[in-house]
């Protein structure tokens, strides 16, 4: 959530900021925005000026009556009383612009950084490195949907029996490479220095609307209407509000945590040929990083973040590329994001397995994640995640781009996790 100050002093970057994302309603919401402010601090003042009166004045109606003057203290009284209604109605006036205040600003997205470009979609996005060759496969190569079937790992009949469409069995190797992938990426954490976090998988609402999911995002989420839960749709969600309401020590800075969780997703209305298999799903494993610094170091931690999955990526054998997003595709919250994707060798297209973003002081502002610099005075602190990684189009990339006539060749790195060097 951009904090009200922006808005007022920095108003032609924010709406210029926010056209790069092509958002409609940026001049009125950030004027009206503006402008609620404004008669919230009218009314405030005024709220305040009068408390003042009716102490004062209070305290000369006792006076008063102890001096035996008892028509004067009675005249006073009833302005006390006529200035406490008014107090009264102010004070519920105020509590109706700071609502209304809170709604709009929950409606306007991140500001873009200067560097990200101006666009509409995918299309527009900056394309900044490649790596890796494309494998050449064999005559009669398969895409992991016949893969999996012809090797009996993933089971989509499974899981519409068990759940429905989106929620696939992994099988024997399948359910192995699953796991040595997430042991994987925990390990490489773990050396990068992340502590690591076991969160819950459902989130209050709370937590919804401190990293930005609520209001934006609710239809996406799988909600538990009984008890007011929903289940979390990436650990960014339950691992940043560990740090809500939080006042951090600046020795503790940076903050770097990672955690393997379930991810569900309703994914209404994306369903098509181009999110076969396990392209889009509605329940996937992933591992996030998530870190928290000083506004003047976060861009070098994106770098950092962006380095680190791009050596997963590597080490996987994985031909990828970094793209640089526009404003007309990044996230709700994000400042600045870069996806990588993976080159699916069988389905000949490229495949997004990870996003890393820095929201700078947006979540920070819902959350109240703050400390102290060294002059004394209290800062927002910028949050930043990443997928490092998701599973589903890594184990789609890795069992496309690795078949061979004998079978599915296991990336190197993985075989001392998963225990077999091929699936046959």
């Amino acid at each position: 959530m951009l904090q009200v100050h922006v808005l007022r002093e920095e108003t032609n970057r924010v709406i210029d900021g926010l056209k790069k994302r092509n958002f409609k309603d940026a001049d009125s919401l950030v004027n009206e925005a503006i402008l609620i402010d404004k008669n919230r601090k009218e009314v405030q003042k005024q709220a305040d000026d009068l408390k003042a009166k009716s102490n004062i004045d209070s305290k000369k109606v006792g006076e008063l009556m102890k001096a035996g003057k008892i028509e004067e203290a009675n005249t006073i009284k009833s302005a006390v009383a006529l200035d406490k209604q008014n107090i009264k109605s102010g004070e519920e006036r105020l509590e109706e612009l700071e609502k209304r205040l809170q709604e709009i600003l929950y409606k306007i997205p991140n500001v873009p950084h200067p560097n990200v470009p101006a666009g509409k979609g995918a299309e527009d996005n900056t394309n900044v490195y490649e790596h890796g060759a494309v494998p050449m496969l064999y005559p009669g190569a398969l895409p992991h949907w016949e893969l999996i079937k012809k090797y009996d790992i993933i089971d989509f009949d499974l899981g519409v029996k068990i759940s429905g469409a989106g929620f696939p069995v992994y099988k024997g190797k399948g359910a192995k490479l699953q796991r040595a992938l997430i042991n994987f990426f925990l390990a490489e954490a773990e050396k990068a220095e992340y502590i690591e976090i076991q969160p819950p998988i459902v989130v209050n609402e709370a937590s919804g609307y401190g990293t930005g999911q609520l209001p934006d995002k609710e239809g996406q989420m799988y909600f538990a209407t009984e008890d007011g839960l929903y289940l979390i749709p990436t650990a960014e969600v339950p691992i940043t509000n560990m740090y809500r309401d939080v006042m951090v020590q600046e020795e503790n800075l940076p903050i770097k945590n990672a955690g393997y969780t379930p991810c569900f997703r309703r994914e209404a209305g994306s369903w098509g040929a181009h999110v076969r298999g396990l392209n889009r799903l509605h329940q996937f494993d992933k591992v996030e990083i998530v870190q928290i610094t000083k506004p003047e170091n976060s861009y070098n931690t994106l770098d950092e973040m962006c380095l680190h999955v791009q050596g997963l990526l590597e080490k996987l054998e994985l031909p990828y590329r970094k793209l640089l997003l526009c404003g007309g595709d990044m996230g709700f919250n994000s400042a600045m994001t870069y996806d990588m994707e993976v080159f699916s060798a069988a389905q000949q297209r490229w495949l997004e397995v990870s996003s890393v973003s820095n929201f700078e002081t947006y979540q920070a502002n819902r959350l109240k994640l703050r400390y102290k610099n060294k002059e004394g005075k209290t800062q927002l602190l910028h949050t930043l995640n990443g997928s490092a990684l998701a599973l589903p189009r890594i184990v789609a990339a890795i069992l496309e781009n690795n078949q061979t006539e004998e079978g599915i060749r296991i990336p190197e790195i993985l075989r001392k996790y998963t225990g077999f060097d091929w699936i046959k």
